[in-house]
């Protein structure tokens, strides 16, 4: 069934299970809502924040509830760094189309001073420090991070020029504590760390999703206890398994969603046996 007409069947303003829900429909449980705080508080005076937790569990949204923050803000410039594991010479490339600074590739010294010259007129203007957003962090080179720790100092350290926002994987914290990335590591001011999620926080997600695409009564009670059960504490294995079983019931047009259609989709389908050839090439 096409996903027009699952939305349709269900009464859905979206499905909440794909990755693209609308930002303002994305869960924030209390957590998430302090980092977010702590972020938006940190933009004043410029500096760098970490995110970090194993695949799945939600940074990515976290992400994309911080830009939505800091971009209704107004004053605020937000950047996205798309290429992570570009080399210095890309990576400056990059920073200034997001910054909108014409820079001369051959010239990195000049490229340095235009770079920091727009972040002081941007808070000479708005008394904000630019946003720099950089997703999947663990991938970039240690070269291109410290040359952020560069652009962002300003006066012997006592001022910052960005704010950065480092998101990356669990193997980027043992990084930052390297000889090389120590100094980074050092200026990091806040820190949220996404661990797997506990069953009554799962079934929070749940409610929420529901209840944001106007269908709380879409799922029984007894499945999303067993969805919460068997995702390993993981949003994205949750959401995966709960949009295969949509798209199931839409298929077979069923009015909710129930702990049976789950039990069957997990149930591998019964096959034949395969014969067995005999010493004659006959089978047995």
């Amino acid at each position: 069934m096409s996903r027009m007409n699952t939305l349709s069947l269900y009464g859905l303003k979206h499905n909440p299970f794909l990755p693209d829900v609308p930002a303002e429909a994305l869960w924030k449980p209390a957590v998430v809502e302090h980092f977010l705080s702590r972020v938006e508080a940190l933009v004043e005076t410029g500096g760098f924040a970490l995110l970090t937790g194993e695949p799945g569990q939600g940074k990515s949204k976290v992400l994309q509830l911080l830009a939505q923050r800091l971009e209704g803000a107004g004053d605020v410039t937000v950047a996205v760094m798309e290429r992570p594991q570009s080399r210095l010479t890309d990576f400056y490339r990059e920073l200034g189309e997001r910054f909108a600074v014409n820079l001369s590739i051959n010239n990195r010294y000049g490229g340095f001073k235009a770079l920091r010259a727009r972040f002081r007129t941007h808070i000479t203007e708005t008394l904000q420090r630019p946003v720099l957003l950089l997703d999947e962090c663990q991938e970039a080179l240690d070269d291109c991070l410290n040359e952020i720790k560069a652009l962002s100092s300003h006066y012997f350290d006592s001022r910052s020029l960005l704010t950065v926002i480092l998101c990356g994987d669990t193997r980027f914290p043992n990084r930052l504590a390297s000889r090389d990335l120590l100094p980074l590591g050092t200026r990091v001011r806040v820190r949220l760390t996404l661990a797997p999620w506990d069953r009554e926080a799962l079934a929070d997600f749940l409610d929420h999703a529901l209840e944001q695409a106007a269908a709380p009564h879409l799922m029984t009670p007894e499945l999303k206890a067993t969805l919460c059960d068997h995702c390993g504490g993981n949003l994205r294995v949750l959401s995966n398994l709960a949009a295969d079983l949509l798209a199931l019931g839409a298929e077979r047009k069923l009015p909710r969603l129930d702990e049976n259609l789950y039990i069957e989709m997990a149930t591998p389908t019964a096959r034949p046996r395969p014969k067995r050839p005999t010493a004659a090439g006959r089978e047995a």
